[in-house]
């Protein structure tokens, strides 16, 4: 701990720790914050495609 020490002694505050943002290949989360209805829109367009699947199914 030199370095911890010699700042204590020098009055300057202790070091702050460097945040590495981890950069993911899927911004999944930067989506969802950016459109916070794409869920739903995806899940009722996905529930609309189900329902006129299965009416053309038993026609």
């Amino acid at each position: 701990m030199g370095e911890a020490k010699r700042r204590q002694d020098l009055g300057i505050p202790p070091r702050e720790k460097k945040i590495e943002n981890k950069e993911s290949k899927f911004k999944i989360k930067e989506t969802l914050n950016k459109f916070p209805y794409l869920p739903y829109i995806l899940g009722f367009s996905l529930l609309v495609i189900l329902i006129i699947d299965l009416v053309n199914y038993y026609k």
